[in-house]
Order: C-alpha cells, then structure tokens, then sequence
C-alpha cells in the first residue's frame, strides 16, 4: 500500500507544482518565490513520512493535539529529514506551550493575548519562533485574524518579543467571496507592515482551490491539503 500511495502523493505533488510553477510565469514571478505548504491535516503521519521522500519538508497542522503526535511520528519514521512544521489553524493560549515544543512557525497569531503567550513558551525554544500574524479580511470572528486596523499594534508586540520572530501576513480569503479582492487587500496590508518591520516579507495566502490567484497578487507561500493528499475523511479524535 506504501508504494502505490507514494505514488499517488508523486502524481498529485506533479500536478500542484505545475499549477505553481505556471502561475509564477504568468505573474512574472521566480518559482523559488513561493514557498509549498503541504497541510496533513487529518491525514496519517505515514503519509506525511512519504511527503518528505517527494522532497517536500514544510508541512502544516492546525490542531495542537493531532500536531504534536504526529511529529513525534514523522521524526521516529524518518529521522533524518529535516521538516519545518507550521501551525496554521487557530490557536488559543492554553495550547502556547505545546506548540511552541513541535512548531517552527506559527501562522495564525491573531492577538496581543495568544502573542503573549507564545512569547512566554519560547523560553524553553534554542531558536525564535517564527509568526506570521492572521489577518482577517472578512472581519468575521467566528473565522479568527485580526482586524486590518489592529494589525500594527500586534506587530509591533511580536517584534518586541525576544522568542519571535516577526515574519508577515497569513489570511484565508472570505467564504463566497472574490479572491482576488480579498488577496488585493491583503496584499496592501503587507505592504504597509514592511514599511515598519522591513523583516516581515511572507504572504502566506492561497490554498488548493485559489492558489493562482494568490501568487497573482503575491503570496510567498501556499497551503495545500486537498490537491496534494486528497478529499479529507472525519477529522481525527
């Protein structure tokens, strides 16, 4: 089974980087300016261990519990690959600790208080965490990020914090709506957080069903679960 998944995960992995690979062509971009992200969610860590036979080593949860089992997975099946996991889902305090213990990037800081937190559980961390700060471009709270306008402040929060790193944007694009608006604006509030921390150059936007209109509008990193593993069965317990 092993063999013929690998070879499903190879097929799909083909297909992905081709649709990157030509939307960096059309928006006159370099291929190596767009970061892949495969999402495991709710996927076993045995597909993930394949992901990083293919090459890919910057893979994404969004849940703290399914996360931190499955990296310890992944790094007993393969010791040797050297994998960057990001959290990508929303995040609550009480979760800090833990993330900050398997993550080495968080992508969904959404405020000053989960910030806070973060900062205190990188004491035990050799290395800063990696933030990217979830902007919400559809002001909807039930779907997590920080309102446009409150953006600066929680940056400039981040980047007094000696265990983070201060690194962009994160922003899902709103349910029904344009994408192409919603990355357009995401697009003018990296701008403006570059202009007072020049270090925070990621765009972490689009995922299997956009992912060329958000390289279109800059995105330097996209998140894809479906294109690359497949539909999502139930949500793991």
């Amino acid at each position: 089974m092993s063999d013929e998944r690998r070879a499903q995960l190879a097929e799909s992995l083909a297909a992905v980087e081709a649709r990157v690979e030509r939307a960096c062509a059309a928006a006159g971009r370099a291929r190596d300016e767009v970061r892949l992200l495969a999402v495991t969610k709710t996927f076993p860590a045995e597909d993930a261990a394949l992901l990083t036979d293919l090459g890919l080593t910057d893979l994404a949860e969004n849940r703290d519990q399914e996360a931190a089992a499955k990296a310890a997975d992944v790094a007993r099946l393969r010791p040797d690959a050297k994998v960057r996991w990001h959290m990508v889902g929303r995040l609550q305090r009480n979760k800090a600790r833990s993330v900050a213990a398997w993550a080495a990037e968080v992508q969904s800081v959404d405020s000053l208080r989960l910030a806070e937190a973060l900062a205190k559980a990188t004491l035990e961390r050799e290395v800063p965490l990696d933030v990217l700060l979830q902007a919400s471009l559809d002001g909807d709270p039930g779907r997590g990020g920080c309102p446009l306008p409150e953006l600066a402040q929680l940056a400039d929060r981040v980047a007094r914090a000696g265990g983070l790193r201060l690194r962009g944007l994160m922003a899902v694009a709103p349910l029904g709506a344009d994408p192409a608006a919603a990355f357009e604006t995401l697009a003018g509030a990296a701008e403006r957080l570059r202009k007072r921390h020049p270090g925070a150059t990621e765009i972490s936007a689009g995922m299997s069903g956009d992912l060329e209109t958000a390289i279109t509008h800059g995105s330097t990193c996209v998140r894809v679960g479906t294109a690359l593993l497949g539909g999502r069965g139930l949500a793991s317990p």
